[in-house]
């Protein structure tokens, strides 16, 4: 599928990505690439004494997985030129092993290139949310988009 161009976005308007269930495996190779083995994510004994009662999911990988999920709706394959920026993020609450998320989708800024006539930015307002609808986190990605040759 080829992806929607700038020109094709329209404000306000919403998705929904497919959904992901995170396991342990998910947790596991993430504290393997990122060097991080904290033990509130990698240690069921530790994790049972903090205040969430057990291990909770690394925020960086909902946030990582997010941006999968984006791409799993198709409107960027092709389409997509690079990924800008990350604003205002915020970690609302714990994701948690065997919780099933997906991402609420929003488009809140369209900004045409005044140098490049092929090409435009997008602002996307995203919430990950769990299968409960809890916002576990929110903010706003940049991405620059192809524009439709004439």
């Amino acid at each position: 599928m080829v992806g929607k161009y700038f020109d094709e976005w329209v404000l306000n308007e919403e998705y929904i990505t497919p959904s992901r269930t995170i396991t342990e495996t998910d947790v596991v190779m993430f504290a393997a690439m990122s060097g991080d083995y904290n033990e509130i994510h990698t240690s069921e004994e530790f994790g049972k004494e903090t205040i969430f009662g057990e291990r909770i999911v690394f925020g960086l990988l909902g946030l990582a997985i997010s941006h999968g999920l984006l791409f799993r709706l198709g409107i960027l394959e092709g389409s997509a030129i690079a990924f800008l920026g990350i604003d205002s993020w915020q970690f609302k609450a714990p994701i948690f092993f065997g919780d099933t998320i997906k991402v609420k989708v929003k488009v809140i800024e369209k900004i045409e290139s005044k140098s490049k006539p092929d090409r435009g930015l997008i602002k996307l307002y995203l919430q990950i949310l769990k299968q409960d609808g809890t916002v576990t986190q929110e903010g706003i990605k940049t991405l620059m988009m192809r524009r439709k040759t004439k």
